[in-house]
């Protein structure tokens, strides 16, 4: 009996070290067709942006100093770096996209590991006019809890509950948002991502790596927004 107890247990543990032989590589086998297929995409947003007439550069530093205090980037800072930096016309708006990196302190700290940065890829076209700083966030857990500033209600209780819109300026967001906007992003709330609009340029961006099938999609995003703002409320801004 002792002896088939101590077969058990020294197959067991032999089973438990093969399948963690086996998990370790499909986990490290992924990991390398991810990484693959982001370095495919970078690739390819290199070759579209001469393409389509755009300005391409691998890696610019400085150029986003200007947008500090703006989400997703820090409240101050310089000399901040900016990867796949691409500015152009889409849609007979100048536009700019671009992915910001910044240092994620918890990854590797309990392996050891390389530290991996976190990654948000940002999109900015021109509007037509100039506006006050609005913010059209989509809600979360940290907002809920850390974001203390004013919520504005729009009273459309489906944009309510998917969006928190944070401004000084209520009598704008009427006027740009209530009538076309509103709707447009109510179609299918967990499709839109966040806006924010400061001067003449509106924002939008995601966490993760830049993606030449975010491109279209983001700037159209972007543009179908503007479209639908009524051009009296840039004159009555």
């Amino acid at each position: 009996m002792e002896h088939w107890a101590g077969e058990l247990i020294k197959w067991s543990l032999f089973a438990f070290i093969a399948g963690m032989f086996v998990l370790v590589f499909t986990v490290s086998a992924r990991g390398r067709k991810k990484d693959a297929r982001i370095r495919e995409g970078y690739e390819q947003l290199a070759r579209i942006a001469p393409e389509r007439g755009w300005t391409y550069q691998t890696r610019v530093q400085g150029e986003i100093d200007q947008y500090c205090g703006v989400r997703p980037f820090p409240g101050r800072g310089s000399n901040l770096r900016a990867w796949h930096y691409t500015t152009g016309e889409f849609r007979g708006r100048t536009f700019k996209y671009f992915e910001y990196r910044s240092m994620n302190l918890q990854s590797g700290a309990d392996t050891g590991e390389r530290k991996q940065p976190n990654i948000e890829s940002v999109f900015i076209v021109t509007a037509p006019g100039s506006g006050p700083f609005v913010q059209i966030l989509r809600p979360s857990v940290l907002d809920t809890l850390f974001d203390r500033r004013a919520k504005m209600q729009l009273g459309v209780p489906e944009f309510d509950k998917n969006f928190r819109v944070i401004t000084r300026d209520e009598d704008f967001v009427r006027n740009a948002l209530s009538h076309t906007v509103v709707p447009y992003l109510t179609t299918d709330p967990k499709t839109r991502s966040s806006l924010q609009l400061r001067d003449n340029e509106l924002f939008t961006w995601y966490r993760g790596p830049l993606t030449p099938q975010a491109v279209d999609e983001k700037l159209n995003y972007l543009c179908d927004v503007l479209d639908r703002v009524p051009e009296r409320a840039w004159s009555a801004a």
